[in-house]
């Protein structure tokens, strides 16, 4: 099965933490990492009094249900200093978000697929669309069509990263 994922970090060391993340959800039996985006330098959304995020997606190859791939992705989070305590919106040392799988369509307590605001936000979608300039996200339609319609603000506040940026 094929899902995409989106990372994100603004604490520590981000660059390094999303290479880690990659690497440990690679290493994971059942899931194999197929493409990646680069790493986006991003404003961060929603509560502004914060350090830039670095930003990427995904797209994974696995055999685990949408559920059980989500808690893998979070034992991840945990593993690598992620703490659930902050503000909503707020600094993290790691963020792993399930944007899409296949082409299921979920909404339970625990996890909503297609993810409820990927079509909102450009430091989803211009990395998202690195990779699949063409993607459709489920009951909602081509991804390009959202970045679109973003406010040339918010489609400005995603920059490649540059390594010598910190």
């Amino acid at each position: 099965m094929q899902a995409w994922i989106g990372l994100g970090s603004n604490l520590g060391s981000p660059a390094r933490q999303l290479e880690e993340a990659i690497g440990r959800i690679d290493a994971l039996p059942e899931i194999s990492i197929g493409q990646r985006s680069g790493l986006y330098r991003t404003r961060p959304w929603g509560l502004q009094d914060q350090p830039d995020f670095l930003n990427a997606v995904a797209q994974l190859e696995t055999t685990l249900g949408p559920q059980m791939l989500l808690r893998s992705l979070l034992d991840i989070e945990t593993t690598l200093g992620r703490v659930r305590d902050g503000p909503r919106w707020g600094p993290r040392h790691l963020d792993l978000d399930l944007l899409s799988y296949e082409d299921v369509r979920l909404e339970s307590a625990e996890l909503m697929l297609p993810h409820p605001h990927m079509h909102e936000r450009a430091f989803v979608l211009v990395p998202l669309l690195e990779l699949a300039p063409d993607f459709q996200i489920p009951g909602r339609g081509l991804a390009s069509g959202f970045l679109a319609k973003l406010s040339p603000e918010e489609r400005n506040s995603v920059l490649p990263f540059q390594p010598e940026q910190r």
